[in-house]
């Protein structure tokens, strides 16, 4: 925006600003700030694709000048979707072209003192010691809303249900609209959206205009497979539950294609409306009236466009609960009517109201974003209620310094080191949380406050040649310990892949038990095909464990089990490439002193618990390895294993046995909880470490797995264990962002063992959990979200690969 006190960029002043988030307000921010003169780095911890060179220029190469706005402009389904804008790319109906958001990304890249860097988590990969560390001298975090918001409600987290973040970010993040995308968002109709906010308005209108795109594609690439390898051999990859779905989704995929080919014949656009009303259609649900709702009254204009589109609105319903039908995914929801009283108060009425629903998605509104503060606790002060950053200002002493003073309209949090001050803005901001424009007018209101700290007119670094010379070494120097690049893909078994990759600050910050989120780039995927069946391998973000890091080198190793499609694409990448390896994210295992620890692990398990027993060994445990697999040739990194292991206890369901490699260590055939129950008989000779002495128990393999081993040990094993050890189990939810407590796809439901309560957390916050407190049927509940479409893609994927001549990387 033209700016009246400041029409032109002021010169660099060789001060730099770490703008975290890069969302309205933080893309806001760092476009007033880098006309104060500021030079600003952006990192946000969703991939950000690389806009072309051409347009943002690059080492020694001027942008080139743009005269039209169709040379930048994309059809919304061609679009590269970038990441940058966070809520405004992911969480905004298309009704607002994104091309503009485009525009704004060029906008601010074509400066020449603005970096952006994804896949950084504040916190993760970027502690604020490291910003320090790098010459920063302010921190401005405009993070974005953080925790959504957990109704009550009974049965809030079978299958079918989701939060509407989750909803939106699957959606347009990964491109699931897309003809040619291979990422699964599974929706079915009727579905219902509980909230009434913009958020549920938009989650509305996006799902209504999806179900078509949806189902259309599924029956286009189910009738390609059919040609290809019969329709027995696509549908015997499904059960009862799938099979069920996927006649469901044919038969309105038909429909659809029969009504664009009506229309095609009249000569008019297609009208997809009646058929989705006679399939139950997408419903907003609110505990109050419309007129009082937040979407209402902050901007109705929005609320008629949804309302013309053929969303529906139910008034004055309050959810109490889910009802699951016989494979226990929601098939309708049990409301209780309000009632608004004369004095304008509600109260709950005596009238239940069930509404049919195969899709239910919340937009109950969420919590700031203050992790960081959850993370290392101390580091700000929040409000009375713990929401919010507490609101301070700066005032300047008579010294000429500044320091902190509590505010309500502050800007700044409370933390200061040496004269240094971090600021918040938007969703972050008690004043301004709520909306994109409250969130924008934030960075407006803000930046003077920064601006102030700081003598521009004298700036840093020396004179303007050598402000030069420090911007482009901070800049070198964090592409270099911020950005990811795969050194090597090595197959360690038929299914198994250990991706390595140079990432200086993610490596050094790794911790035993961690993990990251790898995605490839759209813009440098590898293109299966040609013409207009190509198909562009773009991977949805996968949480992978590190198995272990080299600090000195910035390298780091990921493992990946090939069951998905995003899990086989990581065989394609090549050597050179730059990837998005956002993290160490989730909480580093907790490694006792002097213990005697049990680990188990089944498959791909056994990749994670490879740091973990080294840690473990090293702070002077004594650690038995129970390794299940289902065939011996799944075994891989074997030395890793036995170096870090007291014995090892191996078992395989079938195929070839293992050999041990050193007299402590057995075979068994047969599954893991067999071998524990073999060894604790004796069985299998003397025991290194009696099942009777150890202390803890860390389990990490599938959710069956880790249910076997729970319900083993207040069974066929209580009678060997001490009653007091404790049992951790590494929690394989399914996950999306992975930022913590962010898009809540991996929600977990916990149970207390004693008094039957139940609480729901966030996996990817804290994936190790207490073994006896975790719903294990609700986490393989949970894992089936997508299974029809899955699947589906899967043997799809098969296809294209083996037509490109690409089948076996």
């Amino acid at each position: 925006p033209l700016n009246v006190e400041r029409p032109y960029p002021a010169p660099y002043s060789g001060i730099d600003i770490l703008v975290v988030g890069l969302g309205p307000a933080g893309y806001t921010l760092a476009h007033y700030l880098l006309n104060e003169g500021f030079g600003v780095v952006g990192v946000d911890g969703l991939k950000i694709e690389p806009l072309p060179e051409e347009w943002t220029g690059g080492p020694g190469r001027d942008p080139a000048p743009i005269r039209e706005w169709r040379e930048i402009y994309r059809r919304l389904d061609e679009r590269v979707l970038e990441g940058f804008g966070g809520v405004s790319e992911y969480g905004i109906t298309v009704r607002w072209d994104k091309n503009f958001l485009t525009l704004l990304h060029l906008l601010l890249s074509r400066r020449r003192t603005f970096r952006i860097y994804g896949g950084v988590r504040f916190g993760g990969s970027l502690p604020i010691e490291d910003v320090w560390a790098h010459g920063f001298a302010h921190v401005a975090i405009a993070a974005g809303a953080g925790r959504p918001t957990i109704i009550d409600m009974k049965n809030n987290l079978i299958r079918g249900i989701r939060k509407a973040s989750d909803f939106l970010m699957a959606l347009q993040l990964t491109g699931a609209f897309k003809r040619e995308s291979l990422a699964s968002l599974q929706v079915r109709l009727p579905a219902l959206v509980i909230g009434g906010g913009l958020t549920a308005v938009d989650t509305a209108t996006e799902l209504l205009a999806y179900y078509p795109q949806q189902v259309e594609k599924l029956l286009r690439r189910y009738e390609d497979l059919a040609c290809a390898i019969g329709e027995d051999a696509v549908r015997a990859a499904y059960d009862a539950e799938e099979r069920e779905q996927l006649e469901e989704f044919l038969c309105h995929g038909r429909a659809v294609r029969a009504e664009r080919a009506r229309a095609a014949a009249a000569g008019e656009m297609p009208d997809f409306l009646p058929l989705l009303r006679s399939w139950g259609g997408v419903s907003i649900v609110y505990r109050k009236r419309l007129v009082d709702s937040p979407a209402y009254r902050l901007n109705h204009e929005e609320v008629a466009k949804a309302l013309e589109e053929g969303i529906g609105f139910i008034e004055n319903l309050d959810p109490e609960e889910a009802i699951p039908d016989t494979f226990q995914h929601v098939r309708a929801v049990r409301f209780r009517r309000q009632l608004r009283l004369d004095d304008g108060t509600w109260t709950a009425s005596e009238e239940v109201v069930e509404l049919p629903a195969r899709a239910l998605l919340v937009a109950a509104g969420t919590s700031p974003n203050v992790t960081y503060e959850k993370e290392f606790p101390g580091t700000f002060r929040l409000d009375r209620q713990s929401r919010f950053f507490e609101p301070h200002r700066v005032v300047k002493t008579d010294s000429g310094r500044f320091r902190l003073e509590p505010h309500p309209e502050g800007f700044f949090t409370s933390y200061e080191s040496d004269g240094r001050f971090i600021s918040y803005y938007g969703d972050n901001h008690p004043r301004y949380a709520g909306n994109v424009v409250k969130a924008m007018a934030s960075a407006k209101d803000g930046y003077r406050e920064v601006s102030r700290l700081f003598d521009l007119a004298a700036g840093g670094a020396g004179d303007a040649a050598g402000r030069e010379r420090h911007w482009a070494g901070l800049v070198a120097k964090l592409d270099d310990e911020l950005t990811a690049t795969v050194v090597e893909v090595q197959r360690l078994t038929g299914t198994i892949v250990e991706i390595v990759v140079r990432a200086p600050a993610a490596a050094r910050h790794f911790h035993p038990g961690q993990f990251y989120r790898l995605q490839n780039f759209e813009t440098g995927a590898l293109v299966a095909g040609t013409g207009p069946d190509a198909v562009r391998l773009v991977m949805e973000g996968i949480a992978l464990t590190g198995a272990w890091v080299d600090r000195s080198r910035g390298l780091l190793s990921m493992i990946a089990l090939e069951l998905g499609v995003s899990s086989r694409l990581c065989s394609y990448l090549r050597p050179g490439q730059r990837v998005t390896v956002m993290g160490p994210t989730g909480a580093p295992t907790e490694i006792p002193r002097g213990e005697h620890v049990l680990l188990a692990g089944g498959g791909l398990g056994n990749a994670v618990l490879f740091s973990i027993a080294r840690a473990l060994s090293d702070a002077g445990n004594r650690v038995i390895y129970f390794a299940g697999y289902r065939r011996g040739e799944d075994l891989f990194k074997r030395e890793e294993i036995e170096e870090a292991t007291d014995q090892v206890i191996w078992s395989t369901d079938s195929g070839q046995a293992i050999a041990p490699g050193r007299p402590q260590d057995r075979h068994f055939r047969g599954n893991i909880v067999e071998s524990m129950v073999a060894y604790a008989r004796g069985d299998l000779g003397d025991a290194l470490v009696p099942l009777s002495t150890v202390d803890r128990v860390i389990a990490i393999g599938s959710d069956r797995m880790m249910a076997a081993v729970k319900a083993a040990r207040s069974g066929v094993l209580a009678a060997h264990f001490k009653p007091e050890h404790v049992a951790i189990a590494s929690i394989n939810s399914p996950m999306q962002c992975m930022m913590k407590e962010v898009c809540a796809q991996c929600l977990q439901k916990h149970r207390d063992p004693l008094t039957g309560k139940e609480t729901i957390v966030f996996s990817c916050f804290n994936q190790d959990q207490l073994m006896d407190r975790v719903d294990f049927f609700n986490l393989n509940a949970r894992l089936r979200q997508n299974t029809v479409q899955e699947k589906l893609t899967n043997q799809w994927l098969e296809q294209v690969l083996l037509r490109a001549g690409l089948a076996h990387a």
